[in-house]
């Protein structure tokens, strides 16, 4: 077999088969048997991971998600509901009644939950939650396979190392807990071959599957696209930032064609992005608050792999599912000795640049170490007051590195590969880099089911119109009744919910409803376990909240801890209330105009 140009790998031309006829033959059944393997092996890791999901499909629910679980299988059964009932799959009041929720300014990931509402139909959302976050791992890893394949190394082993990381880097391990937008992301790199292409001269046809991609993208997660986005421009600068003329020559390639791109796009996502910024329920912006990553987190371990469970360090992650820098000292030290070694390759500079931005742009706007402020102001803090970045979570930003450490490693161990007297010092680098960071299966338990009431149907003798309230009310913080209202075939709307919807004139953006004083009291209630001294003015104003929500039926599950919840309702409403199947009843429409 003729030699493949080493040239074009390391100066990152698309690498080509040999043109004779036979050995194309070859080739291709060599490409077809590795890229199968590779499909493989990152089905089983993926299999690997949410093992524990898997051996309770319908039931199990992932404890790392906090409530995010219930939220997602509730975006992923309404879209099934809505299909099926004709209804307008953008919004709904079916939480946060009466004013309701726009989804498409909450991460509905309609890219998914649309192809699979079938799924969802016949097996239930759970089961669809835990094929799309399997899914996710394992395409995403065969996606940047398949994009470092071809377009940076010739070695199919040095592809599927850099496909691995970028499949099971720790950031999306640690989403898998409970963000299927930031772990379902093989279109990503499929958008960057499609714009290398027409940067070298491709024409209309690559331009039209880039707009059809990007608007697959956005009905899978914008803010990954636009975290990506951000990533590809760093890369790019940096590549050519010592080659005006070939910069001056891709641009004059692709400009025509990108604009062609963007405005298929737009013309295919028009009406959601205007019911998105514009609908009803729409909002300009969320503040999230400081959301910058540690500096520890660089040099740390994530808690779910072996280098974690091991050496545990100081937990600086803002939650559990956001350890999206948690790269571990051994990966940094081995990229940094990649890109020492490989200085000369111009792939190797833009991805040694592009690590070092996006971890310091995702440091936020005040660096911190060890979770003490230090003072010094950070790029973040000019960034965070831009459109669309406003309502980012900077931490996420690290992500972006993710691809651009897999492009080094993979530019490395090509070279180790075709250089044998490297070979073993960068096996060693690359275990000692890499098996700390090995995911462990994320734990999963069987979760409590529906109160019979809302599984039975018997809350249908109490809805007619109106609105259900549970005790308390759905929230961030416990968002329980969600899954019950989809076991009852979204029969009812709820009174409050778990999203994101618009606070006050401004129109800024919080989680979870706009707060009403009694679903604040019961909400304190509960947390204190201690029922308060109801006064006239409580109870006028829980009528009115009842009035606000067009109550029908307030119930409070009785395995609550319920005592002081039950107390201070039945003091509100001055009703006894009726206990009925596995749930306290309190029949409002009489309180309800």
């Amino acid at each position: 077999m003729a030699a493949v140009d080493t040239t074009a790998v390391e100066t990152g031309a698309e690498v080509a088969a040999p043109a004779t006829g036979t050995t194309r033959t070859r080739r291709r059944i060599r490409i077809r048997r590795s890229d199968a393997i590779a499909a493989f092996g990152f089905t089983v890791l993926a299999v690997y991971v949410m093992g524990n999901q898997w051996r309770l499909p319908a039931s199990g629910y992932l404890t790392g998600s906090g409530q995010d679980q219930r939220m997602w299988e509730w975006f992923f059964a309404l879209a099934a509901h809505s299909i099926t009932n004709l209804d307008n799959p953008l919004g709904t009041l079916l939480q946060n009644y009466p004013q309701g929720v726009n989804l498409m300014a909450n991460t509905s990931m309609f890219g998914v939950s649309v192809p699979l509402a079938p799924v969802t139909l016949l097996f239930g959302p759970t089961v669809t939650w835990t094929l799309v976050l399997t899914f996710g791992l394992a395409s995403t890893a065969y996606a940047w396979y398949w994009f470092l394949g071809r377009y940076a190394v010739q070695s199919q082993v040095a592809a599927a190392l850099g496909g691995l990381f970028c499949g099971f880097a720790p950031a999306l391990i640690s989403h898998a807990n409970g963000h299927p937008n930031f772990v379902v992301l093989p279109l990503l790199p499929l958008i960057l071959a499609s714009v290398i292409r027409l940067s070298r001269g491709a024409g209309t046809r690559t331009a039209v599957v880039l707009g059809l991609l990007v608007a697959m993208q956005i009905a899978l997660g914008e803010e990954p696209l636009l975290i990506t986005a951000v990533t590809f421009a760093v890369f790019v600068l940096a590549y050519f930032a010592f080659r005006p003329r070939e910069a001056v020559a891709a641009v004059r390639n692709a400009l025509r064609p990108l604009l062609l791109a963007a405005a298929i796009a737009l013309l295919l996502t028009a009406g959601p992005l205007w019911w998105q910024f514009f609908g009803p329920q729409s909002y300009r912006f969320i503040d999230h608050g400081p959301m910058g990553n540690d500096l520890k987190a660089l040099l740390q371990f994530p808690r779910q792999s072996v280098g974690g469970r091991v050496t545990p360090g100081q937990d600086v992650a803002i939650n559990g599912t956001e350890e999206n820098s948690y790269f571990g000292w051994p990966l940094l030290v081995v990229t940094l000795a990649s890109a020492i070694w490989l200085h000369r390759v111009a792939l190797a500079r833009a991805a040694a640049v592009t690590v070092v931005v996006m971890c310091v742009v995702s440091l936020g706007a005040e660096l911190t170490i060890g979770r003490s402020g230090t003072g010094i102001d950070m790029p973040w803090s000019w960034l965070e007051k831009l459109p669309l970045f406003e309502s980012v979570l900077e931490t996420r930003f690290a992500m972006g590195a993710i691809p651009a450490i897999a492009l080094l490693l993979a530019l490395t161990t090509d070279r180790a590969i075709r250089e044998k007297v490297t070979r073993i010092p960068w096996a060693v680098a690359f275990a000692l880099a890499l098996v700390p960071l090995v995911p462990l299966p994320l734990t999963a338990v069987q979760r409590t089911p529906a109160p019979d009431f809302f599984a039975d149907g018997s809350w249908r003798t109490y809805v007619d119109d109106g609105s259900v309230v549970v005790v308390p009310l759905p929230r961030p913080e416990d968002a329980r009744a969600l899954t019950w209202q989809v076991e009852a075939e979204f029969g009812f709307p709820l009174a409050g919910g778990y999203f994101v919807g618009p606070v006050g004139p401004e129109k800024k953006a919080k989680y979870g409803p706009e707060d009403r004083p009694t679903a604040q009291l019961l909400g304190a209630v509960q947390k204190s376990g201690t029922a308060p001294v109801v006064t006239e003015q409580m109870r006028a104003q829980a009528r009115a909240d009842l009035i606000y929500w067009k109550a029908d039926v307030v119930v409070l599950p009785s395995d609550t801890e319920q005592r002081a919840l039950r107390r201070t309702v039945q003091s509100l409403l001055s009703i006894e209330p009726q206990r009925v199947d596995d749930v306290w009843v309190w029949d409002v429409q009489t309180l309800v105009p």
